[in-house]
């Protein structure tokens, strides 16, 4: 067998994954307000994956073309054409599904309307709102021969390209962006008569409609008209090694490179003509590596995960209200809470409220001293950052650790280390060469004239936000050997270059990869020994072809291997005499699977663990992640049971199988079960059965 049939393209598994995210579109048992905000979700997806995954591919062809590489250079063509195919197989089927939704609205009474749908009433209330409220907002850029139109273009935002046609003269061309960022896309449009039909109209066309009243008295025309495109630039940048430079003003400037990167793809409205085509292609600078085609009329279609129910409830999902836990609340404080026992908490069923209590009551308690953090993304208007600025008033040392690498969140996380800085909070900006991308928390008290750690792990940054809509652990833990070890990864941060041992955590790029590979050769050597052995997983994406290799030495000694994979999975399942022993599933459903998760059976004595590092090169090798032991028998199974549950789901899994055609599990004579609503149910039950303190 030929190498590369051993591992799929994490790129094209990619798209199979953003795939799953367009069958929660298309699935009619989604309420239809969800259905069109998925299609929001997958648009998005696809704006990272350009931004990322296709410029990556596209960086290689040049450098492989640039050294002579021919045979790389050919292989990588050869990917970046299932690439485009695939996507144009996508966005066809994505536009059969936006009908059908936009379709399924209007049987509930809600109509998204085109300029040319409506009546002169709509008519004269739409161009009264675009002049009182959006025109202020519209600044065209009027194209020459001089105008570099690439360098003026936003790679996150919609605009619309604008023919200014006169007889007997050379067409000329402006392109606007539509100000989506100060206002809502959608305008809903008052009722006329009957409150029964509920109206929508995107600013898209309010401004095609009202094109006159922009350009009225600033240029002459004889005929105007205006589609919509959006072009999407690499998100990479490089960081200048001039010695002279801080960190912070580094990054700063590299942002700034991301604002005039190259494209790798544009899209436009079907409905352009060719020869506004032909001058955009040529004005963007489009070469036969990038992505330019039609793609149905709104573009920028990532706002739609916004869009608003202006119907009944059940148009959405009802919501899951989220549990408070008496194993915090039975208690005076966080502390004694801890301090009882281990508490393992699970987003977003458990209040994320939780945590941000846990940094709170630290921020005044007189009995604690230090507070340590380290932060990847945090939320907009963040309690904890909040938290953390108090604790520094009331006289606590307070070290955060800010990733200011943390992609398309690095300007926000530049501006929170200007904050904290100016409010006397030690800000660590981590290691140039490494991301940190470990959810540490560590608050340092006084007990008894000692120091006590309380220490906090999790596969998921400190974000409100996200909290809400992604699925991720939180171990919150006094035990003290745990705890020292937290206190070594604050301290290797800080100071890299002295050595660390770590016997409990996995931490990368340390110790994580070999531990983790250790825990596989054991868990052979039990099957071996005929003692209880079987390796189950649940990750973001797997890669890295080191530790998929190490499964397929497990599955051909026999090794039962079951792995839920979110997004990317190279591995290749059912390879005779390869990977016939591994099966692997994804999950898709309102909730982002976000956790990470392995529990290898251990010849009867189970070992189980959360992390925040996924199967990549880049999480073992290039990132400090940390990967910490359940040790809490009870806090096992919990995890035991809810992974089973999702193996059991029979609405939302899907079969990764070698060709990633994201089939799902076959139900059979099995019961309809939706193991994200199963595990709420579990999660709520326990607290029904949840001794006294």
């Amino acid at each position: 067998m030929e190498p590369k049939e051993l591992y799929y393209p994490k790129e094209l598994s990619w798209l199979a994954f953003n795939e799953r995210v367009l069958q929660e579109a298309a699935d009619k048992n989604t309420p239809v307000v969800e259905r069109i905000r998925f299609l929001g979700i997958y648009s998005n997806n696809l704006d990272e994956f350009y931004r990322v995954r296709a410029a990556d591919v596209k960086r290689l062809i040049t450098i492989a073309q640039n050294d002579g590489n021919s045979e790389e250079a050919r292989n990588k063509l050869e990917l970046m054409d299932q690439i485009q195919k695939k996507v144009v197989a996508l966005s066809n089927k994505f536009d059969e599904i936006h009908r059908d939704a936009v379709k399924a609205l209007a049987r509930y009474n809600i109509f998204i309307l085109r300029k040319n749908e409506l009546n002169d009433y709509q008519v004269t209330w739409v161009r009264n709102f675009f002049v009182n409220k959006i025109l202020r907002h519209i600044a065209p850029i009027l194209i020459d021969k001089k105008t570099d139109l690439l360098s003026r273009l936003n790679g996150t935002a919609v605009y619309l390209y604008v023919a200014i046609r006169r007889k007997d003269r050379n067409t000329r061309y402006a392109a606007l962006q539509v100000p989506s960022q100060e206002m809502s896309r959608f305008v809903q449009i008052p009722p006329e008569k009957s409150r029964k039909k509920k109206h929508i109209i995107l600013l898209d066309d309010i401004i095609q409609l009202c094109l006159e009243e922009i350009f009225r008295g600033f240029v002459k025309y004889d005929s105007l008209e205006a589609f919509s495109f959006k072009m999407t630039r690499d998100a990479e940048y490089s960081i200048n090694d001039e010695i002279d430079e801080s960190y912070v003003e580094k990054m700063s400037e590299s942002m700034k490179q991301r604002l005039i990167a190259e494209p790798v793809r544009v899209i436009y409205d079907t409905s352009m003509p060719t020869d506004m085509v032909h001058d955009l292609r040529k004005r963007l600078k489009i070469t036969s590596l990038d992505t330019m085609h039609a793609a149905g009329h709104f573009r920028n279609f990532k706002d739609f995960i916004g869009f608003p129910n202006i119907g009944r409830e059940y148009l959405e999902h009802a919501p899951l209200p989220s549990i408070d836990t008496k194993e915090f609340s039975q208690y005076n404080t966080v502390f004694d809470a801890i301090t009882a026992h281990d508490i393992l908490l699970y987003y977003p069923y458990h209040r994320f409220l939780h945590f941000t209590e846990f940094v709170r009551q630290a921020a005044f308690d007189p009995s604690v001293k230090t507070i340590r953090i380290n932060i990847y993304r945090v939320a907009s208007n963040s309690r904890i950052v909040n938290s953390l600025i108090d604790a520094v008033d009331n006289g606590k040392k307070v070290t955060v650790v800010v990733e200011i690498r943390a992609r398309f969140d690095e300007e926000a996380n530049i501006e929170w280390s200007k904050r904290m800085t100016d409010a006397g909070i030690r800000v660590v900006l981590g290691v140039p060469t490494l991301k940190i991308h470990s959810k540490l928390c560590l608050v340092t008290r006084e007990e008894r004239g000692s120091l006590v750690h309380y220490a906090h792990f999790g596969t998921g940054n400190f974000n409100e936000k996200t909290a809400k809509i992604y699925t991720d652990y939180s171990l919150f833990t006094r035990n003290q050997e745990l705890a020292e070890e937290a206190v070594a990864v604050f301290d290797l941060i800080q100071y890299p270059y002295r050595r660390y041992k770590f016997h409990h955590l996995q931490i990368s790029p340390l110790n994580a990869r070999t531990k983790i590979q250790s825990l596989i050769r054991q868990e052979i050597q039990h099957l071996k020994e005929g003692r209880p052995a079987r390796i189950t997983f649940k990750i973001n994406n797997l890669v890295d072809k080191e530790l998929i290799d190490d499964l397929y030495r497990a599955s051909q000694a026999g090794m039962e291997i079951r792995g839920i994979v979110r997004g990317m999975c190279s591995l290749v399942p059912g390879l005779p005499g390869i990977s016939d022993n591994i099966d692997i599933i994804s999950v898709v459903d309102r909730f982002l699977e976000h956790p990470r998760v392995m529990i290898f059976e251990g010849g009867g004595d189970r070992k189980v663990f959360i992390s925040s590092a996924d199967w990549m090169m880049r999480n073992m090798d290039n990132r400090i992640e940390v990967g910490c032991p359940i040790y809490d028998k009870r806090l096992q199974q919990r995890i035991v049971d809810m992974t089973e549950m999702q193996f059991q789901d029979t609405l939302k899994a899907r079969i990764i199988d070698k060709d990633q055609t994201n089939r799902y599990v076959r139900r059979g004579n099995r019961k309809k079960l939706r193991s994200q609503v199963e595990i709420y149910d579990y999660l709520k039950q326990l607290e029904t059965s949840t001794p006294p303190k």
